[in-house]
């Protein structure tokens, strides 16, 4: 699915005053204020998915972008948010202008759902690379970015994640593979410092989903809070699809720690929430980086009280560049903003830097200047390392309380 860089899409099916019901929902369950609408109350929300063909385009003078992640199913939401981020970006460097061997060149963005689904992502990046994209923003959950990522180093395509967490995605040491998040080495240690040092967590349960991700953040926080003095009373995993959890909430039940770990997507670990609750277990839960948000609240209800939560990057609030970006964004698209949008805008702005400073399209040239590059994004600093992960991330603790995340504690730079 294609969206270029002029073009408006179909308003939404739904009526704008629920949309922006919506986005203020969100924004209150992140106790974040609400981004300025268009002036006329009806801001423009082009979906982005269902593009005209451009029939005006120069192969000669057209960069192509690509974007994968979920547009549909469970995790769509997030998928959406992070394409209207990058479609912003987007249309905000064609209107600057990118020129590249003194000739100005237009940026058009091809968007793509992978469904969150490794499968449907090789053939999203197969099909992307016949696009003859120089890179693709995505994808959002491990998964689909280490199925597809074989074919965009095959094909010397970059690939710059905003939400890829497995610390898979960039030790295969493929010299264009990129990410605007820390990797869940990093989470898992300082979930499990959290937990042991700040909570007082002596025992602890994990449950994954078997998924790269999942499973990967689940073994990284056991052994780190093992190491840091806690009792790993059992490691448990489910199906990345169940909603039922009695089998292993049975035996944690009758094991009592005082801490459950989820490895795994915010609305299975809000029905994981539930289930504790139904099952009058008295641990804590912990979830994994990327449940902040309305899809944990509203699997969770009232049992996702007390909750708490890793995340890659400042408070929205306390980000650098948030405030002038959540009011552009608000300004553009009539969409819910998540948090993860702005890891997504980053990602097109050091894309896009990179080829502006060597003033090449060729993706071999481009990604090495993105490993020198050196800059301030809206969510922070920008700066990859040799392989790809951010030099110096940050990370803040979330609670869910009243029904609402509030951030606890900021976290500056890698654990040692």
């Amino acid at each position: 699915m294609e969206a270029g860089s002029h073009s408006r899409c179909c308003t939404q099916d739904q009526p704008g005053d629920d949309r922006r019901r919506q986005l203020l929902a969100w924004l209150m369950a992140l106790a974040l204020p609400l981004p300025a609408m268009a002036a006329n109350g009806k801001p423009a929300a082009p979906d982005g998915l269902r593009q005209p063909a451009a029939t005006d385009e120069d192969p000669a003078t057209t960069l192509r972008i690509g974007f994968a992640g979920p547009l549909s199913g469970p995790s769509a939401g997030v998928g959406k948010s992070m394409h209207d981020a990058v479609l912003l970006a987007v249309e905000e460097a064609n209107q600057r202008g990118v020129r590249i061997g003194g000739k100005p060149w237009r940026i058009r963005l091809i968007a793509q759902d992978d469904r969150a689904d490794s499968a449907t992502a090789e053939y999203v990046a197969r099909y992307l690379v016949g696009q003859k994209v120089i890179g693709v923003i995505g994808h959002w959950n491990s998964g689909a970015s280490l199925a597809a990522a074989p074919i965009y180093h095959a094909a010397g395509v970059i690939q710059i994640s905003p939400a890829t967490m497995s610390r898979r995605f960039t030790a295969q040491a493929y010299p264009a593979v990129f990410r605007t998040i820390p990797n869940n080495e990093s989470v898992g240690l300082y979930s499990a410092h959290y937990a042991v040092r700040r909570m007082g967590i002596k025992s602890v349960v994990t449950i994954d989903d078997r998924t790269p991700f999942g499973q990967g953040l689940a073994e990284q926080f056991a052994r780190a809070a093992h190491e840091r003095g806690a009792e790993v009373l059992g490691t448990y995993s489910v199906s990345e699809k169940t909603s039922d959890f009695n089998g292993p909430l049975l035996q944690i039940r009758h094991r009592r720690p005082q801490l459950i770990f989820f490895g795994g997507l915010d609305w299975q670990a809000g029905l994981l929430a539930k289930a504790i609750a139904r099952l009058n277990i008295e641990a804590r839960l912990m979830v994994s980086a990327g449940s902040v948000g309305l899809p944990f609240l509203m699997s969770a209800g009232a049992a996702g009280n007390g909750a708490v939560v890793l995340e890659p990057g400042a408070a929205p609030e306390r980000m650098p560049g948030w405030k002038a970006f959540r009011q552009r964004y608000g300004q553009r698209f009539d969409s819910d903003l998540h948090l993860y949008a702005s890891f997504a805008y980053d990602a097109v702005q050091a894309l896009l830097m990179a080829i502006r400073q060597r003033a090449s399209s060729d993706p071999t040239v481009v990604a090495q200047e993105l490993h020198r590059l050196r800059f301030t994004g809206v969510s922070g600093p920008i700066a990859f390392n040799d392989e790809g992960d951010l030099e110096n991330p940050s990370f803040t603790v979330y609670e869910v309380q009243q029904q609402r995340w509030m951030p606890l504690l900021q976290i500056d730079g890698l654990p040692r």
